[in-house]
């Protein structure tokens, strides 16, 4: 998802393309997507709010651009998902630290939660064609405000990461202690932490891992 303002970041250039460590945001998401196994296919979904960004993209051949309204994360989303389908690994572009082990986790933690599900039906063959459940990854917000990062959401002490998997059934959430996705660069003290976090190795922004 890179079609946002990002008018709290206040650069000079779109939020998408705004650079960590020398490499565009939005480029970094993408690369983490191609690099996960269970992607098929990676989409960006742009807006009249961010031409600049929807150039940079068209001239990667990994990547096909989406065109959205630019009436909002939820409107936008929507259209999106109609033209991909579901379900869908959606990522916001704010995400620099995402990894292709944070998809593959979110996935794993998906399909948990269905068999979970099924199990508490007592009937896993009755469930075997319902459909799944949405899954949002959230990171505590005691996490990013330990490390220092922006907090602009929160439920019951949990902040969204922007990594979601969207499908047709009902709704759950995942909590990671993984402190690249506590990292969304709406501020440019957010930028400043995401690239201490990213390198010059990456992984040792790990935390004490998933739970």
């Amino acid at each position: 998802m890179c079609g946002g303002a990002g008018t709290r970041l206040d650069v000079d250039v779109e939020k998408p393309l705004f650079e960590v460590r020398g490499r565009a945001m939005v480029d970094r998401v993408v690369d983490a997507l191609d690099a996960a196994d269970a992607v098929g296919g990676v989409y960006a979904a742009v807006s009249p709010r961010t031409p600049a960004t929807r150039e940079h993209l068209a001239a990667r051949d990994d990547v096909a651009v989406v065109d959205t309204p630019g009436d909002g994360y939820v409107a936008d989303l929507d259209r999106a998902l109609d033209a991909v389908g579901r379900p869908a690994v959606t990522v916001a572009a704010d995400l620099p630290l995402l990894a292709p082990e944070h998809v593959r986790r979110a996935l794993d933690a998906r399909d948990r939660a269905g068999r979970e599900r099924a199990d508490r039906q007592h009937d896993v063959a009755a469930d075997a064609d319902a459909p799944n459940a949405s899954l949002s990854v959230c990171v505590p917000v005691a996490l990013k405000e330990r490390l220092g990062a922006s907090v602009d959401s929160s439920v019951d002490g949990l902040a969204p990461t922007g990594l979601n998997v969207v499908d047709t059934g009902g709704d759950t959430m995942h909590t990671t202690y993984d402190a690249r996705l506590a990292v969304n660069v709406n501020r440019l003290a957010d930028a400043d932490l995401a690239a201490a976090l990213a390198g010059p190795d990456e992984t040792s922004s790990r935390t004490e891992g998933e739970r």
